[in-house]
């Protein structure tokens, strides 16, 4: 009798043991769900409400579909109240600029949006931002470069030097032209200059919509230079100096959003962002970007197809290479 009585007891406590390990794990898991459903930003929140969608556009600007598909599910989502577009990021390809930029217009006609440039917004950076109803930047930062280029590689002298001879049989001597390994026809070098002041007029005249300014002005503004926030201030590329607080100051002011309304993370692709595991993120993402200027060939190398070349218009901007002791 006793064995059955120990056994009993054994059994008891075993139980007690399990239901106690069930509640720990159903308590877990509560708390995982709390903790994803409060971290977790963007599309997938799970606690939806009235937000202010913070969208960062960052590196090199190409036609994506996954990022235009995000803007156009926080224009129809009724609880986003407003879009603030940070943008850091020296351009990119001309029509990968423009698909952004109708993106963001799509969202304006729905709700206000508000630019705030970071390290550098130039040339495509800059079309995205003028998608926005108000203009933000840094002091420091570095914007404008309002042009277009076209640029290839010109390797016959070194052909030349190494005895090389390159030979080809093509429909025109405009086709496949400027090509690397000839010298470029007067005619090609034309048709391409057409093709880069036809983008180059387009986009003169977007400046001149957005910011409400003439050709002749846009003209002058847009000879190619770069600005700092303060300078694009003055000649009134931009609307403000400043940051996110100041972006939300005048969605408050001009569109009456609640200054304490919460501000959350749209990401396209599926990432998500887990609280504080992205604030590392974000900070390596940070130190990276204050070297952007340095780092465009591996942006250019990123977004070129498998045989090196970048097709298209390109709007973007990088600094010079300087030599140091």
């Amino acid at each position: 009798m006793s064995l059955e009585a120990d056994n009993l007891v054994d059994r008891r406590r075993l139980r007690r043991k399990v239901t106690r390990w069930r509640v720990v794990a159903f308590v877990a898991i509560i708390g995982a769900l709390l903790f994803v459903a409060t971290n977790i930003q963007g599309p997938w929140n799970l606690l939806p409400g009235e937000q202010v969608a913070r969208v960062t556009i960052e590196g090199f600007i190409s036609d994506d579909h996954d990022q235009q598909a995000l803007l156009e599910k926080i224009a129809e989502d009724d609880n986003v109240q407003a879009l603030i577009l940070h943008i850091n990021s020296p351009g990119g390809t001309t029509t990968g600029s423009e698909a952004l930029y109708e993106a963001l217009r799509k969202v304006a006609a729905e709700k206000p949006i508000v630019a705030v440039m970071g390290t550098i917004a130039t040339s495509g950076g800059y079309i995205a931002a003028l998608g926005a109803d108000h203009i933000i930047a840094r002091g420091n930062t570095i914007t404008g470069s309002i042009g277009v280029i076209f640029q290839w590689t010109q390797v016959t002298t070194l052909l030349t030097q190494l005895g090389i001879e390159f030979e080809e049989v093509k429909s025109s001597i405009l086709k496949a032209e400027p090509s690397p390994f000839n010298e470029t026809p007067p005619e090609a070098r034309a048709i391409m200059e057409a093709m880069v002041a036809d983008s180059y007029d387009w986009f003169l005249a977007l400046v001149a919509e957005r910011r409400n300014i003439d050709l002749t002005r846009a003209g002058i503004l847009g000879d190619g230079r770069v600005y700092t926030g303060r300078q694009a201030f003055e000649v009134g590329l931009i609307d403000g100096v400043g940051g996110e607080n100041a972006a939300m100051l005048w969605l408050h002011e001009e569109h009456n959003i609640a200054e304490n309304i919460t501000v959350i993370d749209w990401k396209s692709g599926g990432d998500l962002d887990f609280g504080l595991f992205s604030s590392g993120a974000r900070l390596a993402g940070a130190l990276v970007n204050d070297g952007i200027v340095r780092t465009l060939s591996n942006l250019l190398s990123q977004a070129a197809n498998s045989n090196g070349r970048l097709d298209g218009l390109v709007s973007v901007w990088h600094a010079p290479e300087t030599e140091s002791d």
